[in-house]
């Protein structure tokens, strides 16, 4: 009897164990995944401290959605030069949604000077864009039209190539900020860091739509989308 009890206590101590490390686990992955949504945001938020060098206005009011890959010096979300891990938001009729993760991979990953990463910023100007951001994935230039975007609050998206693209792209690398054409990168959603996140199975087009409240740890993110892109609209 002893030998039975002793048994059922040591395999509800190992069921026990296993439980709180995988919650361990989980809890720690939510962590990274806060971690990035929190470097997008810098990204963002350091923009906006550099008006002269910005979005431009006439671009933030129309934007249908914004994704932020943001690149370490030691390569935390860049790997290898070969993709990085980034968040996209879209506008809703409420604001701006709750974020989901996204991976872009290409050349562009090239772009690295001296150990110095580059943060990438990718601005939607269309309802096309919104759309093609509900795909498996999402070729620049191919799926999508892309073009450099302009840099200066106060500059206008003059050309005919950045009026009319869907996507405006930049990059900033050792604080400087400019356009940058991302023609042939392809922006992938990556659906385990969602759903790692988010704790179920939830569509991107439910969370990009507004449909999925933003949890704690995105909401400076969403607050500085909010500042930045800050003209009212809807899809």
């Amino acid at each position: 009897m002893m030998n039975k009890k002793l048994v059922r206590t040591l395999c509800a101590t190992a069921v026990l164990t296993v439980s709180l490390t995988v919650a361990a686990s989980a809890a720690t992955d939510i962590q990274k995944l806060d971690q990035r949504i929190e470097a997008a945001g810098v990204v963002l938020h350091e923009l906006m401290d550099t008006p002269d060098k910005g979005i431009p206005d006439d671009i933030a009011a129309k934007a249908t959605c914004v994704a932020v890959v943001p690149g370490f010096k030691k390569g935390a979300f860049i790997i290898g030069g070969q993709y990085g891990q980034g968040v996209v938001s879209c506008r809703t009729g409420h604001g701006w949604s709750a974020p989901a993760f996204i991976q872009l991979s290409g050349a562009s990953f090239g772009l690295q000077a001296g150990g110095e990463a580059t943060d990438l910023v990718l601005v939607g100007t269309t309802q096309d864009a919104f759309q093609r951001l509900l795909h498996d994935k999402l070729k620049l230039g191919g799926d999508a039209s892309v073009a450099a975007g302009p840099v200066g609050r106060n500059t206008s998206a003059s050309t005919t190539e950045a009026a009319s693209a869907a996507f405006l792209t930049y990059s900033r690398s050792k604080g400087v900020f400019a356009g940058v054409d991302l023609s042939g990168d392809v922006v992938h959603q990556n659906t385990d860091d969602t759903k790692t996140y988010y704790g179920s199975d939830v569509t991107y087009d439910s969370i990009l739509s507004g449909g999925i409240p933003a949890k704690p740890g995105s909401q400076h993110f969403i607050r500085t989308v909010n500042q930045l892109f800050h003209a009212s609209g809807a899809h």
